[in-house]
């Protein structure tokens, strides 16, 4: 019969064991986190996907967003690789289309058919925008962060309509492509909150 001692040293050891078991296991090689160009902003002629809900992962088509919103969440997704460039949060994009006669004349060239993508991470803080409301100011839809109220009019180069943000969201160009929705080019304006300094 072992002591209670045994039993505790014993224990300890397993649970080493398995913890340094589990820590060598290697990652699938699937991990798209972890795939060479995750990281890298979005690049021309990528394609968008969903990055949440029952489709998270699947090619966003322009029939798959309802005129006048909501906003939909989306990963940029290198079209020849595979890889889904969801490495980094500032990679994480708000799209929604728009009737493009609302658009004003800098965001009508860089939308598709009034399709227009932002950045995802607000200017003020770094929250994520999460929200399609009407504005606290006007009738119209716009996008907003919640963390600290700031807005943002899709119409207008997602320029700040209310609250602290001190600019605009960067916006993301856009085309089409043989009826799909793609990447025109990189992000114009910077991705993300204004560092603190």
């Amino acid at each position: 019969m072992s002591s209670p001692s045994d039993q505790t040293r014993r224990t300890i050891i397993l649970t080493a064991l398995a913890t340094a078991v589990h820590a060598s296991a290697p990652r699938s090689a699937g991990a798209e986190e972890d795939a060479p160009g995750s990281d890298v902003r979005p690049q021309k002629a990528d394609v968008l996907v969903f990055a949440e809900g029952d489709r998270a992962g699947e090619v966003i088509q322009p029939q798959d967003l309802k005129p006048g919103g909501p906003a939909v969440r989306a990963w940029p997704k290198d079209p020849k690789t595979s890889v889904v460039r969801k490495g980094s949060r500032l990679n994480e994009v708000v799209v929604v289309k728009l009737d493009p006669a609302e658009l004003d004349d800098d965001t009508r060239p860089r939308s598709a058919d009034g399709i227009v993508a932002y950045s995802a991470i607000c200017s003020h803080a770094g929250c994520p925008i999460t929200a399609w409301v009407k504005a606290a100011q006007g009738e119209k839809d716009v996008l907003k962060c919640v963390c600290h109220n700031s807005e943002f009019d899709p119409r207008q180069s997602a320029q700040v309509v209310f609250g602290p943000a001190p600019r605009r969201l960067a916006a993301l160009p856009l085309a089409m492509a043989d009826g799909s929705l793609t990447v025109a080019g990189t992000f114009i304006g910077k991705a993300g909150a204004q560092q603190g300094g």
